[in-house]
């Protein structure tokens, strides 16, 4: 890539990211997270992977997209990004693809994905567990509540919009419903697989349970299954934290959309306490 390889777009941004052609991708100020101002929240560089799958399977004609895994290598800057993607194997009903996103020639992300192919098939009725749980309330009924670390430079923040259904963000368990505010990619509309990314990666903030100034608590990967397609803008994470004292923890999300559950996202936590 040229020197523009660290070009941000400008404050007015509309999307979280351009194309610019081929694999290529402008990340805009719209991605910012809350770690540092020049790196991206994992949210939407994990839906850009999503994006180049999800067309990769739909040339085999498989549409639903049954888990993705991303491995979170380097924290993601707010850069051009190249997006690979490769098939591992494709067979009648179920495809397995891999990718990986890089910046400066740098891997940022790997990720697997397994993609299954649609079909109708009727369940008997008193199927335990069905009908499928509802989140805890709906998003009309949820206040608007914007991330605790949002302030006056643009960000992920102002990428989504937030709603509490459940407890309060950052202090513990909580459920809290997502819609994506602009687009993913400039002049396309996200596909509800790509909003689940941008909102799945967020489990571990909305339900830590430690003090941000006392404990660095991190997640180097994201795991997200998902029982069918979702539907509609709104995605909700009820989501809550588990630690251990050795350092480890597991954020846990259960996922829904208005009409109920639709899976589970799952982030390993590295934690230690600050110097």
């Amino acid at each position: 890539m040229s020197d523009t390889q660290h070009h941000t777009a400008p404050a007015g941004a509309t999307a979280a990211f351009t194309a610019l052609g081929g694999n290529f991708f402008r990340a805009s100020e719209l991605t910012r997270g809350p770690w540092h101002p020049q790196q991206q929240h994992a949210g939407p560089p994990i839906a850009l992977v999503s994006h180049a799958l999800e067309a990769a399977a739909q040339a085999h004609g498989l549409q639903h997209l049954a888990r993705l895994t991303a491995n979170l290598l380097r924290p993601v800057p707010i850069a051009d990004m190249e997006v690979r993607v490769q098939e591992d194997y494709v067979g009648r009903n179920a495809g397995h693809f891999s990718a990986v996103a890089l910046a400066d020639g740098k891997e940022l992300i790997r990720a697997t994905a397994l993609f299954q192919r649609e079909d109708d098939v009727g369940l008997p009725d008193g199927l335990p567990g069905h009908p499928l749980p509802q989140a805890p309330k709906t998003p009309d009924a949820s206040p608007v509540q914007r991330f605790p670390f949002a302030h006056h430079e643009l960000g992920y923040p102002d990428l989504v919009e937030t709603r509490i259904a459940q407890g309060r963000m950052f202090a513990g368990p909580s459920a809290v419903w997502f819609r994506m505010s602009h687009p993913l990619v400039q002049g396309q509309l996200p596909s509800p697989y790509q909003r689940v990314a941008v909102a799945a990666d967020s489990g571990n903030g909305i339900s830590a349970i430690l003090d941000l100034s006392t404990h660095v608590f991190v997640n180097s990967d994201l795991t997200i299954n998902l029982l069918r397609k979702p539907v509609g803008e709104w995605v909700c994470l009820d989501a809550r934290t588990h630690l251990s004292s050795h350092g480890g923890g597991l954020a846990e999300s259960s996922l829904y959309d208005e009409q109920g559950l639709i899976g589970r996202a799952t982030q390993s936590l590295f934690v230690r306490k600050r110097p």
